[in-house]
């Protein structure tokens, strides 16, 4: 088994074992639609509306699995002399940061399934088998800036202050890019604001895969430069720590 595999066998098995650590991250997604999906009967009832609902409410609990397990999730190895200690090993920092990813990437991919669940037992949303294939895969590539902009808080500050942080980005940033609400009742200034926040690109992307409309070029672009900076963001912050830490 690689070293990759190892750590995120691990690191999995850490985390289910304080059952509220999982729960959170499966639950959350599953409450909000609850709370403005399946409770507002005008959205679902409608076909289109609760399958553009269900979309939005994937791509945030992908976004919320990704930036709460890297960003906690990393700050809080970094607290642990265990660690360190791993740190020293042969295999070297990037089998346990690729554990890291991979365990947030099951953990993204299983908080879908209650979302899923929910949209087909309790709402009019409809896609074809293909369509969520598609979706599926679009989720995960749009999550890719969010798991950087993790791996960055993560890197750069202590487990309590990398939690509130956490809160204060995710939950603004997914209610001003439409994943709350959909951009349409939106005021004037907030549309705007919206079009260019990394949220709002990854909602059109997976609405584009989830209806058959294909990307947007201008949320494609968004996007990448998004991810490029976020990444960017993470790549400084993860060799800042090495550089302190162990050189």
């Amino acid at each position: 088994m690689s070293a990759v595999l190892l750590y995120t066998r691990y690191q999995f098995r850490e985390t289910v074992r304080i059952p509220m650590a999982a729960l959170g991250t499966l639950a959350f997604p599953t409450l909000f639609m609850l709370l403005f999906v399946v409770s507002n009967r005008s959205v679902s009832a409608n076909a289109a509306a609760a399958t553009e609902a269900a979309g939005q409410m994937s791509m945030f609990a992908v976004i919320s699995a990704f930036v709460f397990n890297l960003g906690a999730g990393v700050a809080e190895d970094r607290a642990k002399a265990w660690h360190s200690y791993l740190r020293t090993l042969p295999t070297g920092p990037m089998a346990q940061l690729g554990g890291r990813l991979c365990n947030a990437l099951c953990f993204a991919l299983l908080s879908l399934i209650p979302v899923g669940l929910t949209a087909v037992l309790f709402t009019a949303a409809e896609a074809s088998v293909i369509e969520v294939g598609t979706t599926v895969f679009a989720l995960v590539l749009a999550g890719v800036p969010f798991a950087f902009l993790g791996l960055a808080v993560g890197y750069s500050m202590p487990l309590k202050a990398a939690i509130p942080t956490v809160q204060l980005i995710l939950f603004p940033l997914a209610f001003a890019g439409g994943l709350f609400l959909p951009p349409s009742v939106f005021p004037d200034w907030l549309d705007r604001i919206s079009t260019v926040l990394p949220t709002r690109a990854a909602r059109e992307l997976v609405l584009g895969a989830l209806t058959g409309g294909g990307p947007p070029l201008t949320a494609l672009a968004v996007a990448v430069g998004w991810t490029a900076a976020l990444g960017a963001l993470a790549v400084f912050t993860f060799r800042r720590d090495e550089g302190r830490r162990f050189r």
